[in-house]
């Protein structure tokens, strides 16, 4: 049972990891109704690192994109001639951006991670993170709608918009629910970047995001795994990076020819939902 109660969350953490409805939001929901037969701390390790295995579909879709080495399809060489003719600038100026906007979530989460744990690691503040975050993409979006992108490609995007996108991205480190992609399109949308591009950068933030939070989250734990935790959190992570596959393809295919109101809608009525069962129901 616990093996499938694993593979039912590694479905869900696959999917709601990249559409922007947050993946540790339903993770939090659905631990409510399957609930592994673990200690607390395990449950709250596994529903962090889990999300490695999705972040690994971004490493193999996007590798061409992500790795800074080599000659072949080499536009921006650092050198003609020698070892700079394997260095890819264009790729280390997309990393440099991405740890730019990494800062503000790896310092705050290293600062205060056991208090947000703590205090708001918990359905009702879930619930109105989907509400507020859901009507915010509704609104984005009709505001955006008639308005021209001003940064249509990864190599445009400055520093400062990539700290500014870092700053949404905060917003889902502190209140989960939120949707650590959904903030970041939000505030990439903002600031006037294409679906696509905002989409694209958000994979690659993911993943020293996830990295980072993921080893904070084992070495607090430890690394003393038993047997039948070490096959739940492989297995969890092997279904997530299956399913992560698939949505990832999906999603870039899908903000081509539709925006993100449907996600917003999502959001606000599932997190009324929520509200309501636990209000009501579970109360």
């Amino acid at each position: 049972m616990e093996i499938i109660k694993s593979i039912i969350l590694g479905i869900v953490e696959g999917i709601t990891e990249w559409l922007p409805i947050s993946s540790t939001g339903h993770l939090i929901l659905v631990n409510e109704l399957i609930n592994l037969d673990r200690s607390e701390d395990f449950k709250e390790m596994f529903n962090v690192v889990i999300q490695l295995g999705a972040i690994m579909a971004v490493v193999v879709i996007f590798w061409h994109k992500l790795w800074p080495f080599g000659s072949r399809n080499n536009q921006h060489p650092l050198s003609d001639k020698g070892a700079g003719a394997y260095i890819k600038t264009d790729i280390f100026q997309m990393w440099f951006k991405v740890l730019a906007a990494c800062i503000p979530a790896a310092v705050v989460g290293l600062v205060l991670d056991d208090w947000i744990d703590e205090h708001l690691y918990n359905a009702w503040t879930v619930a109105i993170a989907l509400i507020v975050f859901g009507i915010a993409f509704i609104v984005v979006e009709n505001w955006n709608k008639d308005r021209t992108p001003k940064i249509n490609s990864i190599g445009e995007l400055t520093y400062k918009a990539a700290f500014i996108i870092g700053m949404f991205q905060l917003l889902a480190a502190v209140f989960p629910g939120t949707s650590r992609s959904g903030a970041t399109i939000v505030g990439a949308l903002l600031i006037g970047v294409s679906r696509t591009v905002a989409a694209e950068f958000t994979f690659y933030l993911a993943i020293p995001v996830m990295f980072g939070a993921s080893l904070l989250k084992l070495i607090k734990f430890g690394f003393d795994l038993s047997g039948m935790e070490l096959a739940v959190l492989l297995t969890g992570m092997i279904v997530a990076f299956a399913v992560s596959i698939v949505v990832i393809r999906f999603l870039m295919d899908y903000i081509k020819k539709h925006d993100f109101k449907f996600f917003g809608w999502y959001r606000i009525i599932l997190g009324i939902l929520v509200l309501i069962y636990f209000a009501f129901i579970r109360s």
